[in-house]
């Protein structure tokens, strides 16, 4: 009896591996839009992307990155000032796409774009805190999806979302976590919608990576910060030297990350060019051995796991 089973699953993954193996021709004349090309997974993605011969449209805040990506990359690069929180850029942006690609329309976008911080304990943050991740995060997923839709439909292209494993598992406190399974959600309901039109939509969930998402210096400033500006009564309730406390905690995040990104952008790649993408890419070995299998266990346990070396606020209860 084990024997069929592991039979059957052998035969299913070889069959899958084979299925996948197929990519897309005429590169060429295939756009791809992503957002967030500065650095990371979107930077890189957008130079190996060109490389494979497709036609990238990356989208950089800044003009050093636009200016990086011309320097290395092909003519058929083209780069453009992209504010995810700015509706009018966002469809700036999507007017120029729509004038390049014509009747072709767009083969795919990837919602690459993202930010990480504050990710203090909630009683730290403020509003305005968790609104501004979440109109980077999801509010400019949903934008910028919605401003290049019709033209993804004309080719029957994709739609790729970065999401995170933290979109599975709560391990974070702030926007983070929220923003990411928001994206989850919208990305299965997206997937739902277009398949009568022939779009595919995935997802990529990558696990601990090396970037500015796990920084240590852009967590450690950003929670420097919210501490000075808070309410001395809630200082009072983690004690004068809690940060100091948890300070190992957040250097030890970069060191636990994997730092070959290529792991994250051969996902997205194969998600953009494979004839049969997947529905979801969890990239990463944390991703398949502890945050997945995580997200399906008990409250209970996922809550004493993630507290079990946590510093106690001086006021904690005993």
């Amino acid at each position: 009896m084990y024997l069929y089973v592991l039979g059957a699953v052998v035969v299913y993954y070889l069959y899958r591996w084979l299925r996948e193996l197929a990519r897309v021709g005429d590169k060429a004349t295939k756009h791809v839009y992503i957002t967030g090309c500065d650095s990371g997974f979107g930077n890189m993605l957008a130079g190996h992307l060109d490389s494979l011969g497709f036609s990238v449209i990356a989208g950089c805040f800044t003009e050093k990155g636009e200016e990086d990506l011309r320097k290395r990359c092909s003519s058929r690069m083209t780069t453009a000032h992209l504010n995810v929180r700015s509706q009018e850029s966002i469809a700036k942006v999507a007017a120029m796409i729509k004038a390049k690609v014509g009747e072709r329309g767009l083969w795919a976008v990837v919602n690459n774009a993202g930010v990480a911080t504050p990710s203090s304990p909630w009683d730290w943050l403020t509003f305005e805190d968790y609104k501004g991740m979440m109109e980077v995060n999801i509010d400019g997923v949903v934008a910028v999806t919605l401003s290049v839709l019709p033209l993804i439909k004309k080719s029957r292209g994709r739609v790729v979302n970065v999401a995170s494993v933290f979109g599975r598992v709560s391990a974070c406190s702030g926007a983070y976590c929220i923003s990411k399974y928001a994206v989850e959600s919208f990305t299965d309901s997206l997937r739902i919608s277009m398949l009568p039109f022939g779009v595919k939509v995935c997802v990529i969930e990558p696990g601990f990576f090396r970037t500015a998402v796990t920084a240590y210096e852009a967590h450690w400033q950003s929670n420097q910060r919210i501490w000075e500006k808070m309410p001395q009564a809630v200082r009072d309730d983690y004690g004068p030297d809690y940060l100091q406390k948890v300070e190992p905690i957040i250097k030890s995040v970069p060191k636990m990350a994997d730092a070959d990104l290529m792991k994250v952008v051969h996902c997205m790649e194969h998600a953009v060019a494979g004839v049969s993408p997947r529905k979801r890419y969890s990239p990463g070995w944390d991703a398949k051995l502890f945050w997945l299998p995580l997200s399906y266990m008990p409250s209970c346990f996922v809550d004493y796991l993630l507290t079990f070396s946590a510093i106690p606020p001086a006021k904690a209860i005993k």
